[in-house]
């Protein structure tokens, strides 16, 4: 992308400067909603559907924006405090229609083929439960959370902030398979995971079907998850067996994962080789552009949102550093004017996974407009600012993702 077109700034500044080298690979987002004096006024809904589907039935339907029968997002006032997100409020994006539910009846039965190994095997979930375990809280967000402040009007569900989630993985390392298989075999330079949902016949399954690669650098982190929050894996969120990359968009953790291979080259499923690509607004995907891989450092406000009183007010939310971890958090009650130091809240349950924060801020009678700012370890922070694309993917610009807030 020729980034001197393509950055800008949120409501309040046109203009940006000195993007980190993960905004501009990754981007952040504009907004898309009227001007007010101190930024915008809140994203209007679109009309949702009154029931969720029934492989999501379970759901807490008073925590979700229903956008389709196949996505459905966490509203930010529910996201909460805490570090795990419960499984009935975190979101759900398929890009194919879930299996039947039945296929969780029986989940130690599951099959997946591991290629691309010294010693190729299919093995059973029950199999794999003997080769090792480990259990990982990492972030799942889809790649885009945030298209909804785009002013383009990017195509595909129009996220706000609700397309994330916390949660704990529980399965086997994928390098604990891989040595118990022999090792890699030569020439592996990517791990390429296939999904096992149905395909409509008449088609082309390559321009449809669900297959992601990512760099064998994610061996050392993947694992093929059986359970989420301490449970067995709901065939909602790609059980009985799931690919899960910590650090990873959500993308490339493949639900339903039926075949693991370890490949010289990328897919060259539509998914992969034109889908989930960062380019310029107008531009087709292509190979030779950005993959939708790591996420990059993020944060947004969850209370208040909308009002609060005059003086001592708690502001909270939450950050990820993606595959880093945090080293601060900062937040202003002024657009960005200037910034204070927030504190974490609750225990670090490592890299991948997100902190909520916390601050106490005196806030006087008007509106505030306040916002959010992460910094990770290797120095990465959030900037104010986006990066047009046009899918509206990696949307970590702070500005954008600011609320106001009345102060009565």
């Amino acid at each position: 992308m020729k980034q001197a077109h393509a950055l800008h700034r949120g409501p309040n500044d046109p203009g940006l400067a000195n993007p980190s080298r993960r905004s501009i690979l990754l981007g952040s987002a504009g907004a898309m909603a009227a001007v007010t004096l101190l930024g915008f006024t809140p994203l209007a809904k679109a009309s949702e559907p009154k029931s969720l589907p029934d492989f999501a039935a379970w759901k807490d339907r008073n925590a979700l924006i229903v956008h389709s029968a196949n996505t459905m997002e966490t509203q930010r006032g529910a996201i909460g405090n805490g570090v795990i997100t419960p499984s009935n409020r975190l979101f759900v994006r398929n890009n194919l229609p879930a299996p039947p539910a039945s296929i969780t009846d029986n989940p130690d039965a599951w099959k997946v083929k591991i290629e691309g190994v010294k010693n190729p095997r299919t093995l059973t979930v029950g199999e794999l439960k003997t080769m090792g375990v480990t259990t990982v809280a990492s972030v799942l967000q889809c790649s885009g959370n945030g298209r909804a402040f785009f002013p383009h009007g990017a195509s595909g569900t129009q996220w706000s902030v609700g397309a994330a989630g916390c949660v704990m993985w529980t399965g086997v390392p994928l390098k604990s398979v891989v040595e118990a298989l022999g090792g890699l075999a030569e020439g592996a330079r990517y791990i390429t995971a296939t999904g096992g949902e149905a395909l409509p016949e008449g088609l082309d399954p390559k321009s449809i079907m669900v297959e992601r690669s990512v760099p064998t650098r994610a061996l050392e982190t993947g694992l093929l998850a059986w359970e989420m929050n301490d449970e067995p894996l709901t065939h909602t969120h790609g059980g009985p067996l799931r690919m899960v990359v910590p650090g990873y968009y959500g993308v490339n953790n493949v639900k339903y994962v039926k075949n693991i291979a370890f490949t010289e080259n990328q897919t060259d499923a539509k998914i992969q080789a034109s889908g989930y690509r960062v380019r310029d607004v107008g531009k087709k995907g292509s190979p030779d552009q950005p993959s939708m891989w790591e996420m990059n450092v993020k944060s947004w406000v969850t209370a208040p949102l909308e009002s609060g009183r005059s003086g001592r007010n708690m502001i909270y939310g939450v950050a990820f550093g993606g595959t880093v971890a945090l080293a601060k958090i900062e937040v202003s009650t002024d657009g960005g004017k200037n910034w204070k130091p927030a504190r974490f809240l609750g225990p670090d349950l490592g890299p991948y996974a997100w902190r909520p924060f916390v601050i106490a801020a005196d806030l006087s009678a008007g509106e505030h407009r306040i916002v959010s700012r992460a910094t990770d370890t290797e120095g990465h922070t959030q900037p104010e600012g986006r990066i047009e694309n046009e899918r509206g993917y990696g949307h970590n610009g702070w500005s954008d993702h600011g609320v106001s807030v009345t102060i009565s």
